[in-house]
């Protein structure tokens, strides 16, 4: 029998805050043979990445979003890959966009990078939180964390 190998993950949690005290986060949808439903970018560490570089060019690969920085890691959790069920260890990270970034409220990222969603279109938007709806993979169990 083939030993698994646990994968080290990140996920982001990227928040933009607007007038009113209102703060949104950065999710996405997508038409591929991934897990189904909402997501919040997420993916492997390189072995040469620090955790932090890996949320950032995640951001960036699936998003397109470069104007985000890393505020503070907030949870760890250890749960097999819905569909694969793989073992995986992932660090959720809370990012802000940059105060003078004019980013869309919602927009289409093509995503790059090296993973099995290279080349796949995401469906990127801000939602309001508190959320009204369930992400995927279970990526909504840390939002009570939030400095929202």
């Amino acid at each position: 029998m083939r030993e698994l190998t646990l994968r080290i993950r990140v996920a982001a949690y990227v928040l933009r805050r607007r007038a009113a005290r209102s703060v949104e986060l950065l999710v996405f949808d997508h038409d591929a043979d991934l897990p189904p439903g909402t997501h919040v970018p997420a993916g492997g560490v390189a072995p040469e990445e620090s955790l932090e570089e890996a949320v950032l060019r995640e951001v960036a690969e699936e998003c397109g979003l470069t104007c985000v920085r890393v505020l503070r890691s907030l949870a760890e959790e250890h749960t097999p890959h819905p569909m694969r069920r793989f073992p995986r260890h992932t660090t959720f990270f809370e990012l802000e966009v940059d105060d003078d970034a004019d980013v869309p409220d919602a927009w289409d990222h093509h995503v790059t990078g090296t993973g099995r969603d290279n080349g796949m279109t995401f469906h990127c938007r801000f939602e309001s939180l508190p959320l009204a709806f369930p992400l995927a993979d279970g990526q909504d169990a840390w939002l009570d964390r939030l400095e929202a």
